[in-house]
């Protein structure tokens, strides 16, 4: 174990750290509405990229309307429940059934008040269904509500031509078929569909060795392993990977799929606070020195679970000072970029290329295809060891069906796409584009004084809304527009942090983003949503 008052490691370099700040990196930040700016890493040059970010605090006030208007909704909710104890009020919710009123309750009374009386208020902004490919442009099914949100029905009207701001297609290669989509129907023509089997029976097609092959070379890494399911990717091989006797060193932020893992696994989990590296180097000394509870033996080994790009807050990993750190004090790294890979560095391999560190800093890479590459599944990747073994022990392997003949080969079109092997430089011009859209959409959306959350490198952009009445009307008005965008809020977010998160695509054009600029301005000033006070000029 490295000396932890002493020299640390970074990307195979020594770097005297004598003097250490309070989150050991540069952090400026002023309360109450005053820009957090955090300049990360500053003090090594060796790598490509610094981590600035951007985590504004909202004005007092905001703040306390938020709670206020949450207190208000409950108040009425419970005004609500009498009536609809009373026989006053139909009530339309999930009840017990009469048999089973001797039972202990199916039903948690706090979620189902959330239900009832706050989430059904403006249930009618989430899923809505969509007739067409998830393009730069969709066609919405228009429907309605009789019964205040309970139900819906559909008006047989189509909202055609609605600017898709809210799909993560952040490439653009989640589309309508065209005549580069070729190899894939000759796929379907050829395997059809499904396989009916498990990799490890008579799931495993030569499609799947091709992928995992032109995967692995995309990532620089010695093997891959390609799965049907991108969640149950973390959620059911994290357990393979760490199980009890293990520590667990998780961002608080990290996605369900990832949480959901760490706890199947059985082995001992902290959390430490998003993207601090103080909390985090503090988590690995106490587990190095303590050892697990009660017997204080050494930890069989210990696991640090993070994101490329975090989905709600758009911020992306300081990666450099995480390697440092494993490699201090000799822990093992899963990095997910589920959000990440195609979309951030300059030829679309995620954050490790960002920020230009080896291949093998990072121990276990786990991705989607969801997102950049427009299908679905997703992937482990490292180590030839690692990957021999899960072959062997994931569960993902043994139970779950093989991934679709045709999905690997959209996967397969993509790759080639992004490494310049389909003879063009389109996959290269795409996350040129990506990269241009993001830095403008977020640049004007901070001129006009909005808060926004995160890196301005991530394509992931969060708005925040605070108040819940305002997430519902922002959403609608936005609808009304032929805008559609993704708003979210409890429990997906904090209480007081509901926002609307845009999705930045290669496919928008400068005009589509000037007309969502043009209406989130306009929504701005209707709706009192400038709250920052860092407007720049």
């Amino acid at each position: 174990m490295a000396n932890p008052g002493g020299d640390t490691v970074g990307n195979g370099i020594l770097h005297n750290c004598k003097k250490q700040s309070n989150t050991s990196h540069d952090e400026k930040h002023m309360n109450n509405g005053v820009v957090k700016e955090i300049q990360q890493n500053g003090s090594l040059p060796i790598y490509a990229k610094t981590v600035a970010e951007s985590f504004e605090e909202p004005p007092l006030h905001v703040l306390v309307t938020t709670y206020m208007g949450y207190g208000i909704a409950t108040l009425f909710g419970h005004f609500r429940d009498f009536l609809r104890m009373s026989g006053l009020e139909k009530c339309n919710a999930a009840v017990e059934r009469e048999e089973q009123k001797h039972f202990v309750p199916l039903y948690q009374d706090f979620e189902n008040f959330y239900t009832r009386n706050l989430y059904m208020r403006i249930r009618d902004n989430w899923s809505r269904s969509i007739c067409s490919a998830p393009g730069p442009l969709f066609d919405v099914m228009e429907r309605v509500s009789d019964d205040y949100n309970w139900t819906f029905r559909f008006t047989g009207q189509i909202i055609k031509d609605v600017i898709n701001i809210g799909s993560y297609n952040f490439l653009g290669l989640a589309n309508k078929y065209d005549d580069s989509m070729r190899t894939v129907k000759d796929v379907l023509e050829t395997y059809g569909v499904g396989i009916a089997s498990t990799r490890q029976e008579m799931g495993t097609l030569d499609k799947h060795e091709e992928l995992e092959h032109l995967l692995a070379k995309f990532l620089n890494v010695e093997a891959a392993m390609v799965f049907g399911m991108g969640f149950a990717t973390n959620s059911t091989n994290i357990p393979v990977l760490v199980g009890k006797g293990c520590l667990i060193l998780s961002d608080e932020l990290n996605h369900t799929s990832i949480v959901l893992g760490a706890r199947l696994s059985g082995a001992t989990i902290r959390t430490y606070k998003h993207n601090n590296m103080k909390c985090l180097e503090k988590l690995l000394r106490e587990g190095i020195i303590y050892g697990q509870p009660q017997t204080g033996r050494a930890w069989k080994k210990i696991l640090i679970l993070v994101e490329g790009v975090y989905s709600m807050e758009g911020s992306i990993v300081n990666l450099p000072e995480i390697v440092a750190l494993k490699k201090k004090y000799k822990a093992y790294l899963y990095m997910d970029e589920a959000h990440s890979i195609g979309s951030v560095g300059p030829t679309g391999r995620g954050v490790r290329e960002y920020f230009g560190l080896d291949p093998e800093d990072v121990d276990v890479y786990m991705g989607t295809f969801t997102k950049s590459f427009g299908a679905s599944g997703g992937y482990i990747a490292g180590k030839k060891e690692i990957v021999d073994y899960l072959r062997v022990n994931s569960h993902s392997a043994a139970y779950a069906v093989s991934m679709s003949p045709p999905i690997a080969e959209q996967i397969i079109r993509s790759l080639k796409l992004l490494m310049g092997l389909d003879g063009t430089s389109q996959g290269l011009q795409r996350i040129q584009q990506l990269a241009k859209n993001t830095k403008y959409f977020r640049h004007k959306l901070k001129k006009m004084g909005f808060i926004i959350y995160g890196n301005d490198d991530s394509p992931v952009v969060p708005m925040l809304l605070y108040h819940p009445c305002k997430v519902a009307a922002f959403a609608r008005h936005m609808l009304e527009k032929k805008i559609g965008v993704v708003v979210v809020g409890f429990p997906a977010t904090t209480l007081a942090e509901a926002r609307a998160r845009f999705c930045l695509s290669a496919t928008h054009t400068q005009q589509m983003l000037d007309t969502v600029l043009e209406a989130i301005n306009e929504l701005g000033d209707l709706l009192a949503l400038k709250y920052s006070r860092q407007r720049n000029s």
